[in-house]
């Protein structure tokens, strides 16, 4: 009997190998933020949670993200604040996140940030606590979904709020991933997806 391969386990091996790329910014020209891709097992199957932002926050209003934010004068590293971040956005215990590594640096299209994303395994079923005033919904999508065949749009234009933004996109029951959260997706799994079974 052939024995199933446990994708968490993978993607953390592969992901221990690799050096992330960094964007420079010795002259201090962006803000930073950084972003946690939390990723979870479902009955067999591989997902990731996103967010999707009210209308209340200061950037990317109405988008879906990952958890995360600008990191703080008080923020002793980026990952102190994912870690920080996801608790206050969802409710999520740093204790309960296993942070596997780290994928390359992408620039926001608009608002100037150079986010840092962390990608970290979270328990599921879990008892999210969302920070209405920042999250409207959370959003649980198959690893399957950004498989590079499966991408939209590609290099074409995406229309949000009357402005046009050159950016691959990603749909899932109706929930449209674009700009900074859809490259962070697309370089990882361009790292991951050839050596998973999907």
């Amino acid at each position: 009997m052939e024995k199933r391969v446990n994708l968490l386990e993978l993607i953390e091996e592969i992901l221990s190998v690799r050096t992330p790329k960094r964007i420079p910014d010795e002259k201090c020209r962006y803000r930073h933020a950084g972003v946690l891709v939390p990723i979870f097992e479902d009955h067999g199957m591989c997902r990731f949670l996103f967010t999707k932002r009210t209308t209340k926050v200061e950037h990317h209003k109405g988008q879906i993200s990952f958890p995360g934010g600008s990191v703080d004068k008080e923020d002793n590293s980026v990952r102190e604040t994912v870690l920080r971040e996801a608790r206050e956005e969802i409710g999520l215990d740093k204790k309960d996140v296993k942070i596997i590594g780290r994928i390359d640096d992408t620039l926001t299209l608009v608002s100037n940030f150079v986010v840092h994303p962390f990608v970290g395994i979270i328990p599921y079923p879990y008892d999210f606590t969302v920070n209405t005033d920042e999250v409207e919904e959370l959003i649980l999508v198959p690893v399957e979904v950004f498989h590079p065949r499966n991408r939209q749009n590609k290099g074409a234009s995406f229309e949000f709020e009357g402005e046009t933004y050159q950016t691959p996109t990603y749909e899932y029951k109706g929930a449209v991933i674009w700009g900074a959260t859809a490259r962070i997706m697309e370089q990882f799994m361009n790292t991951i997806a050839p050596k998973l079974p999907l």
